[in-house]
């Protein structure tokens, strides 16, 4: 019932009293930690809470009960390791290195919150290895894994675990990718198809408010969202929740070898504009290196978004020269520019995206003739991804040669197989 009630957002679990736990069941030493989070961490961390009392932190960050009885946020933030293991026995993590089906590291931890980020992060810095990119004067180092990918990956896995059910916190890390895993489906309202979209909803609004204000996550509840940008501007797929279900969410980082040129030229577009490029535009960047053209169907199911605000984003996109349209309406396809493939190292792949297309137009468009004996300019429109005037011309000279023959005048006309009357 508990587990319901906290799914669906009517119950944060760290709010709850817990039965016997007492004010001596917490570490002072973690409300010290907790300080020098707030006092060392980057802009956006609460100030102010660096300069309170145990006490005063505790009656802040909502972690004690009116009557003074201690909750079990108090206990997962600021606890005793031995309180956790007596009052909390589901909460736990691990992390585990793997070469191939060796295990050559595999730590169990089950300390409070602050301290286990931090193990985790230590740890995370220890193996991360880099490489250099020459830019300019200046040699940017591009990680194998992005560090803020990582650390809200693994705020993630805390803050919006479901502490209601037994279950580890696991952190893998192998030759090609790293898996966080933690127990309990997404929240209530959180889907696949609209994770960087949906309106933040965290499990425990208490973690994660204190997580926000120590300055460990992103301040706007818009963490996944960076986790998909940071990937992707270094150069490497966007992370993967396709492995997640009811029972466990997981998010995989893609490692592997990062694509420098694209790294490259998103720095040199975000040093001339003077602002870093939107999630938006990288993850039609990244969508269109790979698959050379896309429609804008396809392109918003990547950004998740409705087909109307995606064409208002590709718009912009093409007037800031990354991207080039072709066609019209539910037919228009996009790709990169000539400046973008300049810059990816790939000048042959915007000649094969654009110089091979009239002899692939007219092949579609006699192999569509063949197979349903005819054709008119609003289907050629639709299958060659070109404007209407485009598919007059194009038929036309097709026309003009005998394959196929004109029927009819003006937008009536049908274009048909010589031998079809």
């Amino acid at each position: 019932m508990l587990a319901h009630e906290v799914d669906r957002g009517a119950v944060d679990r760290a709010r709850l009293p817990v039965n016997s736990a007492a004010s001596e069941d917490l570490d002072p030493l973690e409300s010290e930690r907790l300080r020098r989070l707030v006092s060392t961490a980057p802009d956006g961390a609460d100030r102010v809470l660096a300069t309170l009392s145990d006490q005063e932190l505790l009656s802040a960050l909502g972690l004690t009960e009116a009557d003074g009885r201690t909750t079990a946020g108090a206990l997962l933030l600021l606890g005793r390791e031995q309180s956790l293991a007596r009052f909390l026995p589901a909460h736990e993590a691990a992390f585990q290195v793997l070469r191939g089906l060796e295990v050559e590291t595999n730590e169990f931890f089950r300390g409070p919150l602050l301290r286990l980020s931090e193990e985790l992060f230590s740890r995370f810095r220890a193996r991360n290895r880099e490489e250099e990119l020459d830019f300019g004067l200046l040699r940017v180092p591009v990680a194998a894994f992005s560090w803020t990918a990582f650390r809200e990956a693994i705020a993630n896995a805390l803050i919006h675990r479901d502490y209601t059910r037994p279950g580890t916190v696991h952190v893998q890390w192998n030759e090609h990718q790293l898996e966080i895993a933690s127990p309990g489906g997404f929240p209530s309202g959180i889907r696949l198809d609209n994770l960087l979209v949906a309106p933040p909803h965290p499990r425990s609004p208490l973690l994660a408010d204190a997580f926000r204000r120590a300055g460990l996550v992103e301040r706007t509840g818009r963490g996944i969202n960076r986790m998909f940008a940071e990937q992707l501007r270094v150069g490497r797929e966007a992370p993967d929740y396709g492995r997640s279900s009811a029972d466990h969410v997981v998010a995989v980082l893609p490692g592997g070898p990062a694509d420098l040129a694209m790294t490259r030229w998103v720095l040199e577009q975000e040093q001339r504009t003077g602002k870093p490029i939107g999630l938006s535009d990288l993850q039609v960047l990244a969508e269109l290196s790979r698959e050379r053209r896309a429609k804008t169907t396809q392109l918003a199911k990547v950004m998740q978004r409705g087909e109307a605000e995606s064409r208002h984003l590709l718009t912009r996109m093409v007037e800031r020269g990354r991207v080039e349209a072709r066609g019209e309406g539910r037919g228009r396809s996009w790709h990169l520019s000539a400046a973008a493939h300049r810059a990816l190292e790939t000048p042959a792949g915007y000649v094969r995206v654009r110089g091979f297309e009239p002899l692939q137009q007219e092949q579609m468009i006699l192999q569509y003739v063949e197979a349903h004996g005819q054709i008119t300019r609003a289907q050629a429109v639709e299958l060659c991804s070109i404007t209407s005037q485009q598919a007059s011309r194009l038929l036309r000279r097709l026309a003009s040669e005998g394959r196929p023959t004109k029927h009819g005048e003006r937008r009536w006309s049908t274009y048909r197989r010589p031998d079809r009357p």
